[in-house]
Parts: C-alpha cells; structure tokens; sequence
C-alpha cells in the first residue's frame, strides 16, 4: 500500500467514524458566519482559507489519532492538557472500539502534503473534523499551537444545554521559512532557576520558537557543573551582578531542562563563552588566566578585560573536558562558544584559540557556533557566525560560505530599553520599541545573501534583570514579533496587522502570568 492510498484509507476510517446514523450522532451545529483568516495566530501561517462555519470543541468531543506511537500519545496528552487549561474540557484520546457521537479531532503522521519539510502542516477543519497532518512529530507539534491560538477564549452555549467553543471552520497550510527560529538567555549576570527556565520554554514553544540557546558562563558567572573541575561551579558559580549569592545547575538539572524542552520541540543549545568573558572560570583556576593579573571575584558589568591563556596546553585540556561533559547530555547539533569582545587577547592569539576550540567541538560530535568575531580566524566552512554587531564580520563569514544567525543588537537584543518609560534594561545599541523590534527585513538585512541566512535568535542579557517577572518583562511582547520574523514570509508580515493579532494575545498572557511591558503603540484587549 503506497503512502497516497494509505492516508486516503486512514481518512475514510475517520469519515465513518465521524458519519454515524442521525438517531445517534449529536448534531452539527451552526455558528454562523466565522473566518478563519481573521484569528489573531502568530505567527502568521503562510496559507489560510475559511470556509466560514464553525468546528464545536465540547465534552463529547474526543481525540484520534493515525498510529499508537508514543510521539503522537504524547501530543494527545500535551493538547489535552491544553484544552483543559483554556476550557476546563476534559477531551481524551478515543477508543477505537467505541461509538464516538461527537466532533473529533484526529492528528495525523502522513508523507503525504503539498508542504514539505519536518516542521510544515496543514490543518482541515471542518463542522464535524478538525485534521491536523504533517511528516514529523515537530511538525505537528507546530501545528498544535496553532489549534490552541484558534479556540475561542469564551464558550457559546446559547444554541445547546452545554458550553461549546466553536473554532473556525477551513484550512491552513504552514511552514516556517527559518529552520532556526531562536531565544538566547543569560544566566550568567543572573541566575534563573530550572523551573524559570521551563516556564519560559512554554512560552517560546506557544509561538513556535525551536531553539533556546543559554549564556552558562561570563565574567560573573559559571552556571554548569563539570565534574572534572568541580571549582568552577563552587567557587565562580557563587555570585552574580550585584553581588549576593547565586547557583548553578548541577549536570541533572541540566539534562531536566533539556529534556523538558526536547518534549516542547525545542533544542538547547549551550554556550561557554571564551577566550573573553571567562573571568569566573579564571577565578576559579587561576592558571587559566592569560591578563597577567590576579582574578577575584567580579559582579560589576565591565567587559573586555579577561581572557584565557591561548597558549597554554592545559588551557585546551580545560577547554576539552568542559565540551566533552556539555556535548554528552546535549542532544542537539550546536555547541556556542562565545568568542566576543575579547579585547585583551592578542589578535593572533584570538584566531589561534578559536582555529583550536573548533576542532574541539568537532571532535566531541558537535558544530560550532560564535559571536561574528569568530570569523576573523581560519575555521571551516561548517561552523556558524552570530552577526550582533560587525557587518565586516559577517561578511567575512559569507566569503567563507558560512551559514549566519541574524541577532543585531540594535534590532533584536532584548536587554534594551523600549523607550524611555521601560524600567528595565540598556540603551548602549538604542532603544527598541515594539515597532522598531518587528519592522526590519531578515531576508537581505545587511546585505546578507538569504541562501546564508540560518535564522534569527533574539538575546536577552540579564545584567539589569534579577528574576522571572524582569525578564518577561523585556521578553514580552517583542520576543512575540520575532517568533514571526522566523516563522512568517516577508509578504506575509504587515505592522498594522501584526500589531491588531498581538493585541489580542492579552488572554494568553494573562493566564500564563507573563508580566509583558504594556507598550502603548498596541491597543491590547481586556
């Protein structure tokens, strides 16, 4: 049986179980008049049509699915969890072997879609189905943020003697146009929590990001236990920016969070930043060091001032046990390893360390990412250059055919200040209201080739922020517009009509408790 007959047979074991005699299966209901094209969904799916009717999501609607395989049994229990969340609906996974006499929701691994590609989908509603397909688990696990932004945020019971939520009726065909949609978060200048790490992977995973990158050591601080040099937890992991005590995540909590975001779709990559921003690591080994002076303890937010030893064997024994550990209980591609604002290392020692620390990476099974610096030195053609600052840089890395994670900090760091009204945050690169921060062009930004662009990833340095609530509050909204700029086609994007979809995410982020910045250029809805 070929993939084509395949489906068309999983789809008419569907209609029979949807198309039951009248005497028996409650009826269709009728909304009026709805549109699909009009739902405040973001990012903004590439294809819509409505067929203005309404699908009712009710408590005899139910869950089926196209195999028993765990990663489709999971996401019935991630959507269920869901529905429960928004509707207090307990919608469960059907049996097979019972007449269901409801609306269904069937969820679909199929070859077999116009869009190609692990995370496109296309999602069919109609008055009795709503099917959601894609190839992979990813792809369908996109696909389930878009049916939770659909479900109305109040019931209609005013037709039937139950609470119903009537979803638009049509079709929406999705995929993202960067494979690399990412956050970047510092715990280093300040520590965040396992379960704040997580609490912020729910969010990212609402609006489609696939890649949380996390800054685990600076000056300040070292927040990943290595085992094989236990002082750099216990002595540089003890402080932060400000001063006062800090923490780290032991090797377990770790693999928690990576865990935790692997089953949200999102991929965790870590970052030891180096030869520059290492004085924690210096502190806590002083024979790393390479700035001739003795490290101590540092919580102000200076930097440029400290570097390893790039000429020391045992600096790249460090190195190497500090990447064997991290890559062992990361899944993911990517290992970062920082490589800015090193201006105390020598240039020649600069590019000798990063030539060296690529090979490195390489041998431990992982591909190398650095700050646009790195492009300066002699590396191949495989690691991939973060442009936050230097078009020459970038440039550079595009004569040598890498591929570029777009974050400018003058567009897209998230530690600047919206305007003069924000109570969190720098000015260094300007300030970046919610307009300012959506209305830039990724596709040819700098005049970079698009065939080089990998995607965008929105930083957030923590040195003005000290918890969950601070860091929200200059994640939120605008981490919102970047998830669109990764996701949605350039002729897809409008401001007007992006800032109408963002003012009414005021629901979700009230009932996730997201203390978001209430920028005044959006109207948002009580």
């Amino acid at each position: 049986m070929n993939l084509f007959t395949k489906r068309i047979a999983l789809l008419l074991s569907i209609l029979v179980l949807i198309a039951c005699n009248k005497e028996t299966k409650i009826p269709v209901l009728s909304f009026g008049k709805t549109d699909l094209t009009a739902e405040s969904i973001i990012p903004k799916p590439l294809e819509t049509e409505s067929t203005n009717q309404g699908f009712s999501l009710d408590k005899h609607t139910t869950i089926s699915i196209s195999e028993k395989t765990d990663d489709l049994i999971g996401l019935v229990g991630f959507l269920s969890e869901k529905i429960k969340s928004k509707t207090n609906l307990d919608i469960s996974l059907a049996d097979p072997e019972i007449f269901q006499k409801g609306t269904i929701i069937y969820i679909e691994k199929t070859n077999d879609l116009e869009l190609k590609g692990e995370e496109a989908y296309e999602l069919n509603i109609n008055q009795d189905s709503l099917i959601l397909s894609s190839s992979h688990a990813s792809g369908l696990f996109r696909g389930l943020q878009t049916v939770r932004q659909i479900i109305p945020e109040k019931s209609n019971d005013t037709i039937t003697t139950y609470k119903t939520w009537p979803i638009p009726t049509g079709k929406i065909k999705d995929k993202p146009q960067f494979e690399y949609r990412g956050f970047m978060l510092d715990v280093s200048r300040h520590f965040f929590s396992v379960e704040d790490v997580k609490k912020h992977i729910d969010l990212l995973a609402y609006y489609k990001y696939n890649y949380l990158h996390l800054h685990l050591s600076d000056d300040q601080g070292w927040r990943i236990e290595i085992k094989s040099w236990p002082l750099l937890t216990k002595v540089g992991g003890s402080t932060e920016v400000g001063g006062g005590s800090s923490g780290f995540y032991t090797q377990e909590d770790y693999v928690d969070i990576v865990n935790y975001a692997a089953k949200h779709h999102i991929t965790i990559i870590p970052e030891i930043d180096m030869p520059g921003h290492t004085n924690a690591a210096s502190v806590s080994y002083p024979k790393l060091n390479g700035n001739g002076k003795t490290p101590e303890l540092y919580t102000g937010t200076r930097v440029g001032m400290s570097t390893l030893d790039t000429r020391k064997d045992e600096v790249y024994t460090f190195i190497d046990d500090v990447v064997k550990e991290i890559s062992a209980i990361t899944p993911g591609p990517y290992f970062h390893i920082g490589g800015d604002e090193s201006h105390v290392t020598k240039k020649v020692d600069y590019n000798y360390f990063v030539e060296k620390v690529e090979k490195i990476v390489q041998q431990h099974g992982k591909q190398m990412i650095g700050w646009d610096e790195i492009a300066t030195a002699n590396i191949s053609s495989s690691s991939i250059s973060q442009f936050w600052r230097s078009k020459e840089n970038v440039l550079l890395a595009v004569e040598k055919n890498m591929k570029i994670i777009l974050s400018p900090a003058k567009k897209a760091y998230l530690d600047m200040k919206y305007d003069k009204e924000s109570k969190y945050g720098l000015t260094w690169a300007g300030e970046i209201p919610v307009d300012t921060a959506y209305i830039w062009t990724p596709e040819n930004y700098e005049e970079i080739p698009t065939k080089n662009i990998l995607g965008i990833e929105a930083p957030l340095w923590s040195e003005t922020i000290t918890n969950l609530n601070e860091l929200q509050y200059l994640a939120f909204p605008r981490a919102i517009g970047y998830a669109e700029l990764g996701w949605s086609k350039r002729e897809n994007r409008d401001w007007e009509d992006y800032k109408k979809r963002l003012a009414n995410q005021t629901a979700f982020l009230n009932r996730m408790n997201v203390k978001y910045y209430p920028s005044s250029q959006i109207k948002w809805q009580k």
